[in-house]
């Protein structure tokens, strides 16, 4: 069975290639979501899922520590535009948490390695699909990082698809001229010498936040709906009681004086799981079928688990 896999996020998010578009980007936006004239830093990864919708609604939300910890990393959106003294950022994916170490380790001389997989001669199919190959085989840990940035800038609407094998298989996207996100990964760089990057169940990752410290957690989303196309990527990975175990794990750090924020989709279940937080609500514009045409608005939560009457 396959399953996308972006940290613990299994969904479809995005929008369908076009083969003739050429892809630009810039390591600052021009304006950060919901708060005009913010700047905010992109990631330097294609994500499903990501948060520049409701970015600067999380910031505001975040309460103040010295730490912050980050349970389902993803692309590192929100670990990228916050300024905590230290970070832990964690996910289950161990080659996106390998791709984050190198980058912190390597620097610059890893970026102009990784660079050298952004030319003409390795955006075609077949080249594409021996590279795909490459990286599924290789244990080496500087390409398979590398490889693994090439395939989500190459891959079909930046998927991140393993089968029950753990074997990368995502089909070749088609675009124009991929592009490399130099300047993104200079930003990451640099910021990363504040964090410690893991691999483990978010709720070991969880466990080792102490009082000071503040944890935003973004789980895979709760299904709309009993039909929702999302249901078959989260529900064997992340279901119903991975949910309420990570509810209750915020409720328990709540409890210690570390708050906890988490976002999801604003429905029945979440309201209940999160029913002894603080909750915010709003509507976003999102992607709702894998074919990337139905946009609709959808609820949001942000819930805050403080510990506070």
């Amino acid at each position: 069975m396959n399953r996308v896999h972006t940290g613990y996020r299994y969904a479809l998010r995005g929008e369908k290639p076009d083969p003739t578009r050429e892809e630009s980007g810039s390591g600052t936006a021009k304006k950060g979501p919901g708060s005009p004239g913010t700047n905010f830093r992109r990631p330097f990864l294609k994500w499903a899922g990501n948060k520049y919708q409701i970015l600067s609604r999380i910031v505001q939300e975040l309460p103040q520590g010295s730490r912050l910890i980050e349970p389902f990393a993803g692309s590192g959106a929100v670990f990228l535009n916050t300024d905590f003294d230290r970070y832990l950022i964690n996910d289950i994916n161990p080659d996106l948490i390998g791709l984050f170490e190198t980058l912190k380790q390597r620097g610059e001389a890893f970026i102009d390695y990784a660079a050298g997989f952004f030319t003409p001669r390795y955006n075609g199919e077949k080249a594409y699909y021996r590279l795909r190959d490459r990286f599924n085989r290789t244990r080496d840990v500087s390409e398979k990082s590398a490889l693994f940035l090439y395939l989500n800038r190459h891959g079909y609407n930046g998927l991140c698809r393993y089968n029950a094998s753990h074997v990368f298989n995502v089909p070749f996207g088609r675009y124009k001229r991929p592009y490399f996100p130099r300047e993104e990964m200079g930003l990451f760089h640099a910021k990363a010498q504040r964090a410690e990057f893991i691999c483990v169940d978010f709720r070991a990752a969880m466990s080792r936040a102490r009082r000071g410290h503040v944890v935003y957690a973004d789980p895979p989303y709760v299904p709309l709906n009993a039909t929702s196309y999302f249901t078959s990527y989260s529900s064997v990975a992340f279901g119903a009681s991975e949910q309420e175990a990570l509810a209750r794990k915020a409720e328990s750090l709540a409890g210690r004086g570390v708050p906890v924020l988490i976002s999801n989709h604003d429905t029945p279940f979440t309201r209940d799981a999160y029913r002894n937080a603080r909750l915010k609500q709003f509507r976003v514009r999102r992607n709702i079928s894998c074919k990337g045409d139905q946009r609709n608005e959808v609820g949001e939560l942000l819930a805050l688990f403080s510990g506070e009457a």
